[in-house]
């Protein structure tokens, strides 16, 4: 990051094109005015050609279906703004789900308004030559943050009018019902009086709306998964480095196919190496990697349109199980694939985890853990089983790793699967190393199997199949790439 010894700066000169003065910090240096004017002349403004995006036909189609939602009334979906890493850092932005979901965009500080049918996305175009703001401004200057696209370069990609961001406010003081999307974008929600009804009905439509993806959507679900299988196997490969370096050597691995490939991670890794593994979202990654462990890979990527995969695998150390890692490993791949083969248009959602969760108690009462038979453990009034388990084994997926989450609970996870929805199936057992109800040699393990799963006509298509599952599997797929 660019920084110089500097004197105390000057106010910013000049206009810039937008109400919020260039974002400065105390120690940029000094802007004398000659050098802001000669700042301002000289350069080319340069308009370019851009295709149109795939998504251009799909976002149409749902923001007809959203609109139709709420005829005659004006709906508000901001992208959301830069958020604060620390003092005058930024983190990476990430807009928010809805608004690329109905818009295609990816740019900070855009909003797009859909009045009665007709859509505009209201955006802050790249900084303009005739001011500071362009070679001053951390967060939109071009020389600082890179160039934004223009207006029209926005319609050209996007397939939808684009306005300047600055027009936002008098369009929305217009008459008329507005529900907002909030939480978002402070600036946003304040421009329009807020509705906790109105408002929380859009976030509910705007989430059921993704419930079932469409063949846009499954191609880039597909991706995701493609890519997250490229960086289990460059983890695999890198193994010599993993036992050497620990977990934050894996951590670092994936993320680096991930931003090779796609956008992003989907979320935080979780690298969780023996005892870590039954921390359910263990994210520090930060211990070591020995011999004789297993280690429980839970990692997705986020691809360019930000569809995400949720990945996890649980791999012996040594390459190998052991006879009692293999026992268990087997009994939640079994409940897993009990979750998978439920899977199917009309089936109950909670039904996936209701046949996962037999088959793990069932196991359990075999390895003489549970006080009470697995039958009357698995009575809602009861559950002791999920000591052991801990976790629900399903969620829906899509442009979030926890996709749909403002559903109705009537609709999901309470409502049933319709053949187009994504879900995840991920069962767990987990003995914590201080379990003093369990035997000793399981004291320690943690295993999660899950996998990413499509809804289909008469039955469900596995995305991540392509990582291997069985135990034999998983141990001939490390052998054929441990170094």
């Amino acid at each position: 990051m660019s920084e110089e010894t500097s004197t105390e700066p000057t106010e910013p000169t000049g206009s810039t094109g937008s109400a919020a003065e260039p974002k400065v910090e105390t120690h940029d240096p000094a802007v004398p005015e000659a050098y802001a004017a000669f700042m301002r002349t000289g350069w080319a403004d340069v308009e370019r050609e851009v295709p149109p995006h795939p998504v251009v036909p799909w976002a149409a189609a749902r923001r007809t279906r959203l609109a139709e939602a709420f005829p005659g009334e004006r709906l508000v979906l901001p992208a959301g703004t830069f958020k604060v890493r620390s003092n005058d850092t930024d983190y990476r932005f990430r807009p928010d789900t809805a608004h690329t979901y109905f818009s295609g965009a990816q740019t900070t500080d855009g909003t797009l308004v859909v009045t009665d049918g007709e859509a505009v996305l209201y955006a802050r175009p790249r900084s303009g030559r005739d001011s500071d703001e362009f070679f001053r401004d951390r967060q939109y200057g071009a020389l600082w943050a890179g160039e934004r696209p223009s207006l029209a370069e926005l319609e050209q990609s996007l397939g939808l009018p684009v306005r300047h961001v600055d027009e936002l406010p008098d369009v929305l003081a217009q008459a008329g019902k507005t529900r907002v999307h909030r939480g978002l974008d402070a600036r946003v929600d304040a421009l329009v009086p807020a509705d906790e009804g109105r408002d929380d009905e859009l976030a509910r439509v705007a989430s059921e709306l993704r419930l079932v993806k469409d063949e846009w959507e499954v191609d880039q679900l597909q991706e995701a998964c493609d890519i997250t299988t490229l960086g289990f196997e460059d983890s695999v490969r890198e193994w010599d480095r993993v036992r050497e370096h620990g977990e934050r050597w894996l951590e670092g691995t994936f993320f680096r196919r991930a931003r090779t490939m796609g956008n992003d991670l989907g979320y935080d890794s979780i690298v969780g190496a023996g005892s870590h593994a039954t921390t359910l979202h263990w994210i520090d990654n930060t211990g070591p990697v020995l011999p004789g462990q297993l280690i429980l890979l839970d990692m997705g990527v986020e691809n360019r349109n930000l569809y995400t995969a949720d990945v996890t695998r649980t791999l012996p150390v040594d390459g190998t199980f052991t006879p009692l890692q293999r026992d268990l490993y087997d009994l939640v791949l079994s409940a897993q694939q009990a979750g998978i083969d439920t899977v199917r248009p009309g089936v109950a959602f909670q039904s996936i985890h209701q046949a996962s969760m037999s088959v793990l108690a069932h196991g359990l009462e075999a390895l003489g853990l549970l006080p009470v038979s697995a039958e009357e453990a698995l009575s809602p009034d009861s559950r002791v089983y999920a000591r052991w388990t801990l976790h629900g084994t399903s969620h829906m997926l899509g442009m979030d790793v926890h996709d749909c989450a403002r559903a109705s609970t009537d609709v999901y996870p309470k409502g049933e699967l319709a053949e187009g929805m994504c879900l995840t199936v991920e069962p767990g057992l987990y003995f914590q190393a201080d379990d003093l109800l369990v035997p000793e040699e399981l004291r320690g393990i943690g295993i999660r199997i899950e996998d990413d799963v499509l809804v289909t006509a008469d039955g469900a298509h596995n995305l991540s199949a392509a990582l291997p599952r069985t135990a034999a599997d998983v141990e001939a797929w490390m052998g054929s790439l441990l170094p």
